[in-house]
C-alpha cells in the first residue's frame, strides 16, 4: 500500500492545526505558507475534512478553522478515511476478484490482513500524540502576528465636502440655471 500525497497532506495539515488553533482559527493560508502545501489543495482536503466533522470553519475576519473535536479523540485513521484514501493493499481493491471472475490470487488474504493491521495501527495514533511528538521535539508555535492599529494623539480630521461644480462645463452649467 502507498500512502499519497492527499493523506499525507491531510495529516500534516491537521497537525499544524492543532499546533496553532489556541490563539483562535486558523487560515489555511497560514498551514499553505508553513507546510508549503498549495492553498487549493488544502481548500479541497479541509472541504472533505469539514464534511466528515473533523474541523470546524469560522467565516469573516479573524476566520479560519479549529479542530472539530479534541484532538485525542480524532486518530489518524480517522483524517486519512476522511479524505478518501484508500487504505489497500490488495490488486482488486477488496473485491475478491484478483484473477477475475471472482477468483482471488494466492496472496489474496496477506495483502487483506496488511489491510487491517494498517487501519488498526492508524486508529491507535492520535492527532494529540503527534501533536506531543512535535513538542517534544521542540517545534515552537509562534504566535500569529497581532494586527496594531495606530493610535494617534491628535484626532483624525475628516476632509470637509464641499459641493462645488468639479470641471468648467458644470460651472457653466450651474451658472446657467
Amino acid at each position: 500500500m502507498r500512502l499519497t500525497t492527499k493523506g499525507r497532506f491531510a495529516v500534516t495539515a491537521m497537525i499544524d492545526l492543532a499546533l496553532h488553533q489556541a490563539s483562535g482559527p486558523v487560515t489555511l493560508a497560514a498551514i499553505s505558507q508553513r507546510q508549503h502545501i498549495s492553498l487549493s489543495y488544502l481548500e479541497q482536503l479541509f472541504g472533505k475534512l469539514r464534511r466528515n466533522r473533523l474541523v470546524e470553519s469560522t467565516r469573516g475576519p479573524g476566520g479560519g478553522y479549529t479542530l472539530g473535536r479534541r484532538a485525542s479523540e480524532i486518530t489518524v485513521a480517522d483524517i486519512i478515511l476522511s479524505v478518501d484514501e484508500p487504505v489497500d493493499a490488495t490488486q482488486c481493491g477488496g473485491k475478491e476478484n484478483c484473477l477475475g471472475e471472482g477468483q482471488r490470487c494466492i496472496t489474496h488474504d496477506l495483502w487483506s490482513e496488511l489491510n487491517e493491521r494498517m487501519v488498526e495501527f492508524m486508529r491507535s495514533v492520535s492527532l494529540q500524540k503527534l501533536v506531543d511528538d512535535q513538542l517534544a521535539k521542540g517545534v515552537v508555535v509562534e504566535p500569529p502576528p497581532s494586527i496594531k492599529r495606530a493610535i494617534s494623539s491628535t484626532p483624525v480630521v475628516k476632509p470637509i465636502r464641499v459641493n462645488a461644480p468639479n470641471s468648467v462645463f458644470a460651472l457653466a452649467a450651474a451658472a446657467a440655471k
